[in-house]
Formats: C-alpha cells, sequence, structure tokens
C-alpha cells in the first residue's frame, strides 16, 4: 500500500531495522520479527527514565494529527506515549496519553499541534516499573499536516570550480554539467565582466560518482592574479574565484587552528579564538568527573590514570590513540617535510606564526601543538607495576553517550580508560619515536622521555602482538577497531629505526610483509592503514637504510602516486577517488592519496605530481557535483554544520559554528545515521535506493557519517594545504 505523503514517522514498520529510532543507555533495542523490541530494566521510577522514541518530526500548529501503533508488554504494563518538543523542558507536549499495555493491541489517537516546528518528538515512555519486562511495538505512524518536502540539495550553477582559486601557474580546470554531447564554449570573465580566455569544453560523457553528464573545461592559460573571476558556459555562470599565488595562506593557519580549538584540558581563551571562548573541559571541576583519574572498565585493570589534555577526537569528546597517533604524525610531519623537501617553507609553521598560547617559547608553534596531543598519549601508557606494562590503553571516553550539543566542561558522564590495544601501542611508538628526533633541537628531556616511551611500547607489542580492540566496544564512544596490525609494526619499526639507526628495527622492517609488500592500498592510508606513512618517511627522511633500499621506499612512493593519478584522470571531477571508494571520511581518502601524490612530487620535482594535487583539491573547494566546498569559511558554498558537540551553533544560535579550516567527512554510501537515510534514500523502492555516491552527503549537524569533523580529517587538510601554500 501506497504511503500517505503526510507520514512522519520514518521506518515506523522497522524493515530498516531500528534506523531512526533512539533509546536511552540502559534500554537496548533490536528488530525482531519486522517489530522494535526493547528490554525495558527494572528498579526505575518514573516513566522517562527508559525511553525509546524518534527525533526530527516536523508539527505544524493548529493541524490535525492521527498518531496509530500496535504495541504488546510482556506482562501488564503502564506507559506513556508523548508527542512532543524534541529539546528540554519537552514541554508543551501537543499529545500525553497513557497506555495499558498487555498482549498485543492497536491503538490510534488524535490531536492538535499547538508547536510550529521540524524538531518534534515521538517517545514512548517505558520506565517507571519494579521489574524488567519486555516491550514490543510496530507500525508506529503520525500522520497530518503537510506533505514532508522532498529533499533537493541546493547544487547552484551547473559550472563547478574551486571556489576559493587557483594557483597563477598551477592547473585550471572546472566541470559543467549538460546532456549536450558536442563541446560547448565557456568564456573567463574578471571581476569587471570582462572577458580575458574563451574556448570549447571536453565532453566527458556520464560521470559513475554523479551520474551526471558532464564536460571539462580547461582554463590554465588564465594566469593573471585577480579576485572575482568567473567562468560561464551552456547558459550558467559559476561562483566566483580568485587566482592568486597566496590563496592558502590563511587555509593552513586555520586548518591548524582547528586543532586549539579541539584541545582538552584547558581553557580556551576568547583573545586566541574569538568566540570560541570555554572554561577547560574535562580537568575534575564538577559536573566533569575529569580526565586527571580515569579508572579503567570493569575488568581491564583496577587502576586510575591521569590522561588530561590531547585534542576531542571528533563530534565526540572522547580521546582515541589509534586516531590521535596519525594526526600526530602528520602535523610534526608537516614540520618535518620543511626541513627536507626543496621549497617547503618553514616560516608559517614557526614559533609566533599560529594562534595558541605557546607561541613565544622559542619552539616552532606546529610542534607546540603537536606536543599537546604527544603528552596524552604518553599518558596513556600502562604504568610499569600492572599487568601489560607498557601497552597503552586504546581509548578514554564516556561511559554513556551524550547529547548535542555540550561543551565539554559541562560533561557529567562517568569517563573510562578502554583496554590496552597492540595498535594503540605501536601507534605510540611510532609517534613517539618521531618525536623524539623532532624535538630534541627544544627539548631534549621531553625527546629522551619519548624515546624511552616508544622503545617501551614496542617491547610491549612484540610481547602482545595480537590484543584487539574490539568492534563491538562502541557505547559512549568509536570503537576504532582494527584487526590486523602487522601495518603498525612496520610503521613504529620505521620511525625508531629512523630516529635510532638500531638494527633491531631495521631487523623487524626486513622481517615484515610490508618489506617487500604494497603499503599503499588502492582507497589511500587512513588511522587503520598505516604502513604506508611508514614508508612515506623512510623515503623523505634522512636514515642510514642502504642505498638500494631507499631507492626502492622512493620508487614505491612514485609508483603509488602514479596509480592515484590514474584515478583521477579517469574522473570527470579530477580527484583521486573511485566510485567505490565513497566511505565514511571520503574527504580524507583524497586528502591522504595527495598526500602520497606530494610527497612523490618532493622526491621528483615532477610538474605533474604538483598538478595532481592542486587539481584534487578543486573537488574538496567546490568543483564535485554538489557544488559543496567542504571546508568551512572557504568558497561561496561552504559546510557549517559539520557533527560536533562543540560548535552547535545549528541546534542553537547563541552557541559557535564550526571554525574556519573544519573539514566536513564528505560523502558517504554507507548513510549510517537516521538523519542521512530519512533524507537521502527512497524508500519508494525495495530495497531502498541510494543517491549517485556525490550525493551522499548532508550538511547537517545531525548527519555523523556524512557530516563529523575529525582530528585525522584535519591534519590531513592541514599538511595537504601547506604543501599548496608552498606552491
Amino acid at each position: 500500500m501506497e504511503q500517505d505523503p503526510r507520514e512522519k514517522i520514518f521506518n515506523g514498520c522497522f524493515n530498516e531495522g531500528t534506523d531512526g529510532w533512539f533509546s536511552d543507555d540502559r534500554t537496548p533495542v533490536s528488530a525482531v520479527d519486522g517489530k522494535l523490541r526493547a528490554d525495558v530494566p527494572g528498579g526505575t521510577t518514573n516513566p522517562w527514565e527508559a525511553i525509546i522514541g524518534q527525533n526530527d518530526i516536523l508539527l505544524q500548529q493548529g493541524r490535525p494529527y492521527t498518531l496509530s501503533f500496535s504495541a504488546s508488554a510482556s506482562r501488564p504494563v503502564r506507559v506513556r506515549v508523548r508527542v512532543q518538543p524534541g529539546e528540554p523542558p519537552f514541554d508543551p507536549a501537543p499529545l500525553t496519553q497513557d497506555v495499558d499495555l498487555g498482549p498485543e493491541q492497536s491503538y490510534t489517537f488524535t490531536f492538535t499541534s499547538g508547536l510550529d516546528t521540524d524538531r518534534g518528538q515521538v517517545v514512548f515512555q517505558i520506565g517507571g516499573n519494579s521489574e524488567a519486562w519486555v516491550f514490543d511495538v510496530d507500525d508506529v505512524s503520525l500522520i497530518g499536516g503537510d506533505p514532508l518536502p522532498p529533499y533537493v540539495p541546493d547544487t547552484g550553477p551547473r559550472v563547478r570550480v574551486n571556489q576559493v582559486g587557483y594557483l597563477p601557474s598551477g592547473p585550471k580546470r572546472a566541470t559543467v554539467v549538460t546532456d549536450s554531447p558536442e563541446p560547448i564554449p565557456w568564456q573567463v570573465n574578471n571581476s569587471a565582466g570582462v572577458a580575458v580566455a574563451a574556448g570549447a569544453s571536453t565532453p566527458r560523457g556520464p560521470d559513475a560518482s554523479s551520474g551526471q553528464q558532464v564536460h571539462t573545461v580547461d582554463f590554465s592559460a588564465v594566469t593573471q592574479p585577480g579576485t572575482g573571476y568567473t567562468l560561464s558556459a551552456d547558459g550558467e555562470t559559476s561562483y566566483p574565484f580568485d587566482i592568486s599565488a597566496t590563496i592558502y595562506d590563511q587555509l593552513r593557519s586555520d586548518a591548524l587552528h582547528f586543532f586549539y580549538i579541539q584541545r582538552s584540558g584547558i581553557a580556551i581563551e576568547d583573545a586566541l579564538a574569538p568566540g570560541y571562548a570555554r572554561p577547560p573541559g574535562h580537568l575534575g571541576a564538577p559536573p566533569n568527573h575529569g580526565d586527571t583519574s580515569v579508572p579503567c572498565q570493569p575488568g581491564t585493570g583496577d587502576y586510575e590514570l591521569d590522561v588530561h589534555g590531547g585534542w576531542y577526537d571528533a563530534g565526540d569528546q572522547g580521546k582515541y590513540v589509534v586516531n590521535g597517533g596519525i594526526a600526530t604524525h602528520q602535523l610534526l610531519s608537516q614540520h618535518e617535510r620543511t626541513q627536507t623537501a626543496t621549497g617547503a617553507n618553514p616560516d608559517p609553521l614557526s614559533d609566533g606564526s599560529l594562534r595558541i598560547p605557546e607561541h613565544g617559547n622559542g619552539v616552532p608553534d606546529i610542534l607546540d601543538e603537536a606536543r599537546w596531543e604527544l603528552e596524552f598519549l604518553l599518558r596513556m601508557q600502562v604504568p610499569a607495576d600492572q599487568p601489560l606494562a607498557g601497552m597503552a590503553h586504546h581509548k578514554i571516553h564516556d561511559e554513556k553517550w551524550t547529547g548535542l550539543p555540550l561543551s565539554p566542561d559541562q560533561d557529567g558522564e562517568v569517563r573510562l580508560l578502554h583496554p590496552p590495544s597492540t595498535a594503540a601501542t605501536l601507534n605510540l611508538a611510532a609517534t613517539a619515536a618521531k618525536g623524539a628526533r623532532l624535538y630534541a633541537p627544544f627539548d631534549q628531556d621531553f625527546a629522551a622521555r619519548c624515546l624511552t616511551a616508544a622503545r617501551t611500547a614496542w617491547t610491549a607489542a612484540q610481547a602482545h602482538p595480537a590484543n584487539l580492540a574490539s568492534p563491538t566496544d562502541a557505547t559512549g564512544g568509536g570503537a576504532y577497531d582494527d584487526d590486523q596490525v602487522t601495518d603498525e609494526f612496520y610503521w613504529a619499526a620505521a620511525e625508531l629505526f629512523i630516529t635510532t639507526g638500531e638494527q633491531p628495527y631495521l631487523d623487524a622492517l626486513r622481517a615484515s610483509p610490508y618489506w617487500t609488500g604494497e603499503a599503499f592500498p588502492p582507497d589511500g592510508f587512513s588511522w587503520q592503514q598505516v604502513a604506508a606513512v611508514g614508508r612515506i618517511d623512510l623515503a623523505t627522511v634522512p636514515n642510514t637504510l642502504p642505498d638500494a633500499d631507499r631507492a626502492a621506499a622512493r620508487a614505491s612512493v612514485q609508483a603509488a602516486a602514479d596509480q592515484y593519478l590514474a584515478t583521477a584522470r579517469d574522473q570527470a571531477y579530477g580527484m583521486p577517488l573511485t566510485q567505490d571508494e565513497y566511505e565514511w571520511g571520503s574527504n580524507s581518502v583524497i586528502l591522504n592519496k595527495l598526500a602520497v601524490i606530494a610527497t612523490a612530487f618532493d622526491l621528483t620535482g615532477d610538474q605533474r605530481y604538483r598538478d595532481g594535487v592542486l587539481e584534487g583539491l578543486d573537488y574538496l573547494f567546490g568543483r564535485n557535483a554538489l557544488n559543496q566546498s567542504y571546508v568551512t569559511g572557504y568558497g561561496a558554498h561552504h559546510s557549517h554544520n559539520q557533527h560536533s558537540r562543540l560548535y552547535g551553533h545549528q541546534l542553537n544560535p547563541a552557541l559557535p559554528a564550526p571554525p574556519a579550516g573544519s573539514i566536513a567527512g564528505g560523502p558517504n554510501t554507507g548513510l549510517e545515521d537516521p538523519k542521512a537515510k530519512r533524507l537521502l534514500l527512497d524508500y519508494t523502492v525495495k530495497p531502498p535506493k541510494r543517491p549517485e555516491p556525490q550525493f551522499c552527503y548532508v550538511d547537517d549537524i545531525q548527519s555523523w557519517s556524512t557530516n563529523e569533523v575529525a582530528i585525522n580529517w584535519n591534519s590531513a587538510l592541514a599538511w595537504i594545504i601547506s604543501f599548496a601554500a608552498d606552491q
């Protein structure tokens, strides 16, 4: 039967499992036989102490609605059904109805809405019973008001350009969405409307990642610096863009400034980050339990650790060693590249260059920022007098998920240390070993502390090579599980060898399957696949590898860069991402592939690698199917509602939006969050149809699977923008 177009409930028959429905942390839910089943805990006093429901319900004031459902209880109980605002104090509620449950029965209630909101809530309050019981519900429906309008993204003009701009000497390409089978004329105008170039497009046919018919325009011959250029073709005019040698200079600073605002355990100063000032988070001041004496998760240990500091990982306020490891590595590598690559400029990363409290201390600011996280990683190491001594705890985060938005100093949840893992331990070994060589000129004591921790971690990982993080340990924070750690062993051995030159680490490298095996995955490196970062450092950082081995490392970087460039050439939008690679954090996949291509340029000076990096950035700044710049504050149409507890402006206008230089995760065909599924899936067909990959994105704070912020994504952005600015 065709669904009523006025239906406001998503997945009310639970054909998509529990998608779109939430429950409190004590009430597990599952889809059983096409129904939602809740195991309701006993020992509660009030109805709202156990709850399931659905958010983002459109309610129109003065309009009639009908709520219907079928439900049953494993024993006679009374529950409360409410249609209410989606935010405290949850009143006035247009509908509040107590219902006596037993065997399955259907219920129908009508009401007139006194609310006018698109953030209403339908909830079943099922607490208030001394004994546990089982609640089943099905066929939940709320009909009334106007039909939900179809979601149509604002894609702007059909001419897609890098909305930030182009370097004078770099490639300048654009994509035009058009059904024309023949080349079409194009024209570039300056800010005064005067034509400065013209030509004909190159038809590319259907683009698999967008489902569009597209043409490519190449206007690289335009090299005169200026602002407010536009490109016109097929009756459409692009968003404006600049041509300048300095288009990426401010973004280099902003992408790194993101990390200061993400800091835990320190007050964020308004003088350094206007509009983002907040008290220190998780230092123990009520309501915080704090990160200064965090107990172990039950069954993990009977000790507490001071693990304050570090960066909040992403949209949540957890801190994860494996993600912090690669993010720290990329900031350290951004500095190290200025010592190894011809043309790399250290000045924008030097002491006094960034907006952080440590500037003026004689240490490059980028090293100060990286140290904030590195010191946290060191604190996560298991003490010498405990079982698993020398290992690193995998993560520390809240015992339960918290809501949006939430300032860190207002987080009242218990924080727990999760079990040590081999992956986390090797991340510590690698980043601390890298830090040991980079901090030595500025703080020999800290450098020595890093090297000692790295050696200890390496030894502990060798003794416990298969302590893997559980994929189900995902309450209150992400699992960050990894079922294969040979790449982490290779990376840690590489960093320890580069820093010390000692034979045991070289022996470990030669024993690794990555010594002769492929270190560069087709879909790029990530926190879960880190062999490539070890290979890059072996190829670029001075070390005592035999000449033939070092040449082989360099050749493998170049071969991977060639592979990624070939992918980009096949894409009408010019980025090294196939239609099968639009996953969670797809924008970071692009950035990390671009880092490999950039390294090939540093090693060879071959201009095609430089041009490949610059053209790949075009996609991130608007040359894409959505005409969307994925970096806040950059471009005419940019992301600004990323998922984060810190940046809640979309939910509360008194709170800040994500800061300039924050990159969104990007299109994700998985559509793991209810917001993206509700808006983007076509439920008129079975199974529900997904949009084409480039359209699997929503700039909404609730879409965590397409629009989150994360330290490892911004570290990738910071590294590659630093490279681009150097060009």
